[in-house]
């Protein structure tokens, strides 16, 4: 896959935050998600590439945009002979923070090239996410507090110094009692494994993992993001019932119980992460509206070449006499 496409995902991921952007605080985490939804879809259809949704909004009976299986991209226009990429989407990455002003929701996108990126089921996903230096100190079923001393002996620090990021769901009752026996942090949030994930693989961030169970798509994004970042997500999916288990085979998945990895999930040799704020996080401030455009702050990683970018982008309006604001 092309490196330079990095840039035009970086443009699907800013015009869909800057669309779902206007509706921040609006306290209406459906509309915020349609003007995500639409305002990615048209931009995407610009990007000179043979795309497929691979994860997205849902089945096509589901969603009216960016269902899996949908065809995007410049040869879903009538182009031909164009690059063949695989592309997992999560146009509003906390629609319930975007709609209360809350901090951490991004637009996300990443790309590989085709068969690189794991046909997930929309089911629920343990998940285990540390940064580079803590990746061969944990496992996913070793016990809380196992995993807890390995992370803090990687960082020379010690538990009682660990954040540990926990979605507040009532399933990490137990979860939460076990973090918080040994001493650790924990850093509950109503939304945003993903950017949660992301913040634990680079420093200085004050997040030290990411634990508990999340969706299933949004781990594959996480994956991708860890392969070009160097930390790693081990993850397996929650099959409750016979129809989880029915849904799996349907999308190719037969081992119910592994235990996947970041190369698992997102196994591509040409990787390409984007997102852009929305609202205000760790990584990334959200869009910021002004009288003569728009500023919005992006992170672009890919893995060939293996390249970070912090990107800080001012979108200015056509008008006459625009002013540039630092």
């Amino acid at each position: 896959m092309d490196s330079d496409l990095s840039l035009h995902f970086l443009r699907v991921v800013e015009q869909a935050a800057i669309a779902c952007a206007h509706t921040v605080g609006h306290g209406d985490r459906h509309h915020s998600d349609h003007a995500a939804v639409e305002a990615m879809r048209k931009a995407l259809d610009s990007v000179p590439i043979d795309g497929t949704i691979v994860i997205g909004e849902g089945e096509r009976d589901e969603a009216p945009m960016l269902y899996i299986g949908e065809k995007v991209g410049m040869a879903a226009q009538g182009g031909a002979h164009l690059t063949e990429v695989d592309i997992a989407v999560d146009p509003l990455e906390g629609t319930n923070l975007c709609a209360t002003g809350a901090p951490n929701a991004i637009a996300v996108l990443a790309a590989s090239e085709r068969g690189g990126l794991l046909h997930a089921p929309d089911l629920y996903m343990e998940k285990l996410v540390v940064g580079p230096s803590a990746k061969h100190a944990v496992f996913l079923d070793a016990p809380v507090a196992h995993n807890l001393k390995g992370i803090a002996k990687a960082l020379d620090r010690r538990v009682e110094d660990l954040v540990i990021v926990v979605l507040d769901r009532p399933r990490h009752e137990h979860l939460i009692y076990e973090i918080r026996a040994t001493g650790a942090r924990i850093q509950l949030i109503g939304d945003g494994d993903l950017s949660a994930g992301i913040a634990a693989a680079v420093a200085g961030t004050g997040v030290h993992a990411v634990m508990g169970t999340g969706g299933a798509p949004e781990g594959v994004l996480t994956a991708a993001a860890m392969r070009c970042l160097n930390g790693e997500i081990f993850a397996r999916l929650v099959v409750a019932t016979p129809a989880d288990e029915e849904r799996c085979r349907e999308m190719g998945v037969t081992d119910l119980k592994r235990i996947y990895t970041s190369e698992d999930l997102a196994s591509g040799r040409s990787l390409v992460f984007a997102a852009t704020g929305v609202t205000d996080g760790g990584l990334m401030r959200g869009a910021r509206f002004f009288g003569d455009g728009v500023r919005t702050s992006s992170l672009v990683m890919q893995t060939n070449p293996h390249r970070i970018r912090f990107v800080d982008t001012i979108h200015v309006s056509d008008s006459e006499d625009v002013r540039i604001r630092f």
